[in-house]
């Protein structure tokens, strides 16, 4: 299994090692207090913030990607984390006290959020800073130990995480292990009280299965085909400005991205004016420009460019049309932001997640079809609707399911910390960020302390009473 950042061999040993050294750890954590937690995430998001022009040149080594989307997209979701933790990391932990019922009468119950215990992060590639020390940052506080597996395709950030990590925990704590899917393997062949997992909803049911075999909990953060509706009365400069920043940051590498665009037939051709008035704004004029453009993101390796490109030249071959963009230039891992419609049934952009710069655009003339058309596909992580409509956007909340959604607006859901952030069905399972995600790594123990009960009373061994038979059959209703 090899490192690649520093071309070393990791060995199922040195995994097997570290995740035993964890075992007595997580025992001790289950009784840290709030204290030593922030101070654990204190020092990660500093580390973080004093590291912030080193992430600017490994991300453009790695990504192309420019400063102002590591600072968005990177660091500024981490420093959101840590300091909704470090503000309300005491409210988190404190016992929650529950009501007594009519049969437990006479106790005084509690939910308390004990530690899982081991825990296991495997970090994706699109935004490798951030979803990897984020989801850190919720196990730090529900007070476990975590391994990480860092994406192997961002090799110059994952050599700086890894770094990190090691400076600023000990192994028994925080471990990480860079290296090939043969790590992950090895990582997930190990009995983890929890996993937490983000990437694609092929990769998730592996894990999902890897953890079915030791019974252990999972987040899945995954993806998915997020549509997008704008209707006759919604706002189209503001729609396009969303949409364009939505889709194309980070070149589309996005799991929240919009994939597809279902747009009004009355507003379609303005919209599309819209659109391209704020690419060029965006990214420059002409192709030259645009590819010269230092505030685009490259694709992340020739085989993903290789992919992308492949669902630009079947959505052609099936009668697809070019609005904007469409040059390719693998050697640079570079693909410029492309607008398509009249894209035919059968052509694989419509099916598969496109995780990158290319944006099909279907026009519609009833909601229905389009509630038909998504509510038809596998429940997607996010979906987005422009509209000036009240009664159009209830009907589209209400009539599709989606692990989030944003009205006039695209993604900022992401960045709400007292919103929970994750999917449903083949989008994921689970959730993220804030309260929702120390809940993810916390377990939700029921604790009851009896001081009188009628049911402690009344439920003994032996035969029942017929007057408390009566009793209870006559209460079934009420309980």
């Amino acid at each position: 299994m090899l490192d690649m950042t520093h071309r070393t061999l990791v060995t199922q040993e040195q995994i097997a090692q570290a995740f035993a050294s964890q075992a007595a750890t997580a025992l001790r954590l289950r009784t840290s207090t709030a204290e030593e937690r922030i101070a654990k995430i204190t020092k990660l998001r500093d580390a973080v913030l004093a590291r912030r022009e080193e992430w600017y040149r490994l991300a453009a080594a790695d990504l192309g990607k420019p400063a102002a989307e590591v600072d968005i997209g990177e660091i500024l979701p981490i420093c959101v984390e840590a300091n909704d933790a470090i503000r309300n990391l005491k409210k988190w932990m404190k016992p929650k006290r529950v009501w007594p019922t009519m049969m437990t009468g006479g106790t005084r119950s509690e939910v308390q959020f004990a530690p899982k215990g081991r825990c296991l992060i495997i970090g994706p590639f699109n935004y490798p800073l951030n979803l990897t020390l984020g989801p850190l940052v919720s196990a730090i506080a529900a007070g476990n130990t975590a391994i990480i597996k860092p994406s192997e395709l961002t090799p110059h950030l994952s050599g700086m995480i890894t770094q990190l990590v090691g400076e600023l925990f000990a192994p028994d704590e925080v471990a990480i292990f860079q290296g090939d899917a043969d790590v992950s393997k090895a990582l997930l062949d190990l009995p983890f009280d929890h996993i937490f997992f983000t990437g694609s909803p092929t990769v998730g049911k592996y894990v999902m299965g890897a953890a079915a075999k030791h019974l252990a909990s999972v987040t899945l953060e995954l993806g998915g085909k997020s549509p997008t509706i704008i209707d006759a009365s919604a706002n189209l400069e503001l729609a396009a400005t969303s949409v364009m920043f939505g889709k194309f940051s980070n070149a589309g590498q996005t799991c929240i991205a919009p994939d597809y665009v279902f747009v009004h037939e009355s507003v379609k051709a303005r919209w599309l004016e819209c659109c391209k008035a704020e690419l060029q704004k965006a990214y420059g004029a002409d192709a030259a420009a645009q590819q010269a453009s230092k505030h685009y993101t490259r694709i992340v390796n020739p085989r993903h460019t290789a992919r992308i490109k492949s669902l630009l030249d079947d959505a052609q071959a099936h009668g697809a049309r070019v609005l904007a963009g469409g040059a390719v230039s693998e050697g640079d891992c570079y693909i410029q932001p492309t607008l398509l419609d009249n894209i035919g049934a059968g052509a694989r952009i419509l099916d598969e997640e496109i995780f990158g710069p290319l944006l099909p655009i279907i026009e519609f003339s009833k909601i229905d079809t389009v509630i038909d058309h998504v509510n038809a596909g596998p429940k997607p992580l996010a979906l987005y609707i422009y509209s000036r409509d009240t009664l159009c956007i209830e009907r589209v909340l209400a009539q599709t399911q989606s692990g989030g959604a944003c009205v006039n607006h695209a993604m900022i859901h992401f960045l709400h910390g007292n919103l929970p952030f994750g999917g449903i069905g083949n989008s994921g399972l689970g959730n993220a960020h804030g309260l929702y995600g120390f809940k993810a790594f916390s377990h939700e123990k029921a604790v009851v302390r009896t001081q009188f009960s009628m049911a402690a009373t009344l439920l003994r061994a032996g035969p029942v009473p017929a007057w408390l038979s009566k009793v209870l059959r006559a209460s079934f209703k009420w309980v």
